[in-house]
């Protein structure tokens, strides 16, 4: 081979260099074209809405990959659903691309409760949905705080702030009706724990608002301190020392004072 380019002229072996060359281009951009699939395009097929092995393996014998690039979850979206695909469904793309899927998860995240007690309904029912939580059932309750939340629920049970929940579950709240017409006395809770003075005031629609530690001594346990004072009081003594009891209506409110320690009977007050 190399006598025969030796023996040529130039010229020739120039040409035939020449030659080569074109034919290695023609070779490799032949190549080029057959690995890169060159005027080969395909519509991408619409898998939105489908469960995630049925989209991969229409997806796969279409001639694309496929790869799962999130997920996040939807309430009324089926479980394990195609939510979101890149590129989109219809769109002409060159074979053998690869299919970005965003899925629909299997299980809805636990979220914390918040503190809804307070809150107007239409805040409570926002909050409710900044976290992905549904709005239940409103019942109502005689309290001054008309359309205020008093009460949370799931499945008609009360729910703790900080409880871990299922996003999507459904919230139940008690709202204050404003109050009441009807008047009862006011309720006696000197002597009673906090926790005993809620259940009796909740059994006459009444609320227990500011509640005031006594100087004292430091309360520790505030459910189960002892009330000292109350306003309104039961009672005021007239000049005659007889009783004018105090009227309440349902719905409205009680401060109360608290120690550790349960206040000595007043023996001057006649019974």
């Amino acid at each position: 081979m190399f006598k025969f380019i030796t023996h040529k002229p130039f010229w020739v072996n120039l040409l035939v260099a020449i030659g080569i060359v074109v034919l290695l281009l023609v070779i490799v951009f032949s190549s080029l074209s057959f690995i890169t699939k060159h005027n080969k395009y395909v519509k991408v097929p619409h898998v939105m809405g489908r469960n995630v092995d049925e989209a991969e393996r229409l997806l796969k014998l279409q001639g694309f990959d496929v790869e799962i690039q999130d997920s996040v979850y939807l309430d009324a979206s089926p479980r394990l659903s195609v939510i979101k695909q890149q590129p989109e469904g219809e769109v002409t793309v060159k074979t053998g691309r690869t299919v970005y899927l965003t899925i629909n998860r299997a299980v809805a995240p636990l979220v914390d409760m918040p503190d809804l007690r307070g809150f107007s309904y239409t805040s409570a029912r926002l909050y409710l949905q900044s976290l992905g939580l549904k709005m239940g059932d409103t019942s109502y309750m005689p309290d001054i705080a008309k359309n205020a939340v008093k009460e949370q629920k799931i499945n008609g049970k009360p729910v703790n702030p900080g409880t871990k929940v299922n996003m999507g579950t459904s919230v139940d709240f008690v709202l204050g009706s404003g109050v009441g017409s009807t008047e009862v006395n006011v309720p006696d809770m000197v002597g009673m724990t906090v926790s005993q003075a809620r259940d009796y005031a909740s059994s006459l629609s009444i609320t227990i608002s500011t509640i005031i530690p006594e100087a004292d001594g430091a309360v520790t346990d505030q459910e189960n301190a002892f009330i000292t004072r109350q306003k309104p009081a039961p009672f005021e003594l007239l000049p005659d020392g007889s009783r004018s009891y105090n009227k309440i209506r349902a719905g409205q409110m009680i401060d109360i004072w608290i120690s550790s320690k349960p206040a000595a009977a007043d023996t001057t007050v006649p019974h």
